[in-house]
Formats: structure tokens, sequence, C-alpha cells
């Protein structure tokens, strides 16, 4: 029998893209899994577009917040409700390619890999595609993912049977770096990267991902916050990332238009 895969979706006004999402996890040609909801306290018209979609499928699970929460916390009630033997994560404007888990679990199972991830595409807000795929490192040390976060939280996967439940350190952002570095330190062994893009980055105006300053600010927190580095030691780290974000990691994503 399959092993059982939970994938954990938190939500917040996410009606313009969750239905998107959650069908890209019902065409999956893995069929053994469990996709767990997370409400954290949406005003929009979420709930009202999910409802008569996840309502036949006893696999689904929906959890809501009383207030909102954000990101981490809402992940960690996912991730403690989790029965699966793998976890996955996949954010409420992400979508996954159909063939995503079913490479992906077999890869971790011919490879004995406790940590895999993969390359991705980026698309717009309506969902076309901006020409560009992020490319995935064949090998990620703890190391080298402590430089800049290189796994994809849409792509990245962990065995929770082997590791146990790893639960996302409660900053407001960046907080599934940390989670991607405990993960691989639990496994004593670099993470395995998957060259075939196996899903679609939502860019959005709003997102932190496209504020430079947002960046370097919750980055920063990282070391300092997530990790307990002191003030010096996060300073130097931050300027060991700028480096390698700006002048390494961002060789990892190519144009894929045809010249």
């Amino acid at each position: 029998m399959e092993a059982l895969v939970t994938v954990i979706t938190p939500m917040h006004d996410s009606e313009a893209y969750i239905s998107e999402s959650i069908n890209s996890v019902l065409n999956q040609s893995y069929k053994n899994w469990e996709l767990i909801l997370i409400d954290d306290y949406s005003q929009d018209k979420t709930l009202k577009i999910i409802q008569p979609l996840i309502e036949p499928y006893s696999n689904i699970k929906l959890f809501k917040n009383s207030k909102n929460l954000g990101a981490a916390i809402s992940r960690n009630r996912g991730i403690e409700a989790a029965k699966g033997d793998y976890i996955a994560f996949l954010d409420a404007d992400d979508l996954w390619k159909p063939n995503k888990l079913e490479v992906q679990i077999e890869f971790m199972k011919t490879h004995d890999c406790d940590v895999c991830f993969s390359s991705y595409d980026f698309i717009d807000v309506l969902g076309n595609s901006l020409d560009k795929t992020s490319h995935a490192l064949k090998e990620l040390s703890y190391n080298k993912l402590l430089k800049s976060n290189y796994i994809g939280n849409l792509t990245g996967v962990y065995h929770a049977k082997r590791l146990g439940k790893i639960a996302s350190p409660n900053l407001r952002k960046r907080q599934d770096w940390l989670l991607w570095l405990t993960a691989i330190k639990k496994s004593g062994k670099p993470a395995l990267g998957i060259s075939e893009s196996l899903a679609y980055y939502r860019v959005r105006d709003d997102s932190m991902s496209s504020n430079k300053l947002e960046l370097i600010k919750h980055n920063y927190w990282v070391y300092q916050k997530g990790l307990g580095f002191s003030k010096l030691k996060s300073y130097y780290w931050m300027l060991v990332f700028l480096k390698e974000h700006f002048l390494v990691k961002s060789k990892q994503i190519r144009s894929t238009k045809k010249r």
C-alpha cells in the first residue's frame, strides 16, 4: 500500500486562488493523501468557496482559527493533526503539477531520502507563465541552506515517520526556512533535489518576497530569533545571506523562453 502523505494548506482571505490549489491536490496521480486546510480567520468568501469542493472527500479536513494567528501557528495546527508518513506543504495561492507527489515519493523511497524538494515554475496572479523556473540543487546541506533558503516550500516534503513531526517556529515570516533547517539537521544527511519542475509558485505584488527590504528584515530575524544567534553573529550571517542570495542563488532562477 502507498504511504500516506499529509498536505498542509493554511488559508487567509484566499478566495481568488484556493479552489485552484485544492483542485491541484485532487488531481494528483498519487492517491493516498490527506489534505488539512487551516483557515486563519478569513473575512472574505474563502470558506463559502471551499465548502462544496471539499464536502465529498473524507480525506480533506478543515480547521478554523477563531482569530488571525499567522502562517506558522496555522501550519503547526495542521502538522499536529497530520497522520501521514510524509508531510508536504502547499500555500493557498500555489499549485502542484499532477505528478508532483507520485514523482517525489517514489524518488524519496528510491534514494532513501528524508527531505526532498524540486524545481518549480513561476506564474502571475492570473496563472499565466512568467517564463522562468527555480532550479533545485541536486543536494542541499545544512550549511548551504543556512546561507539562503533554497527550498521552495510548495515543493518540500519530509519523512515524518523517521524524523517526527517538525513544527514551524513562531515567526510571522520565513518560518518555512527554519523548518527545513531543522529537518535537515534531524536527518543528518543532505536534502535531495529533483530537477523536474513539479509545482507553480504564484508571484503577487503584495507578497513578502517581492519586497526586498522586508526580505532583509525577516531574514535577519531567522538568524537572531529563529536560530538564537547573537546580534553580531546575525549581522555576519546577513552579509553571508545577501552575497549568497543575490550572487549565487539568483543563478538558480533561469528563463524558459526559447530564443
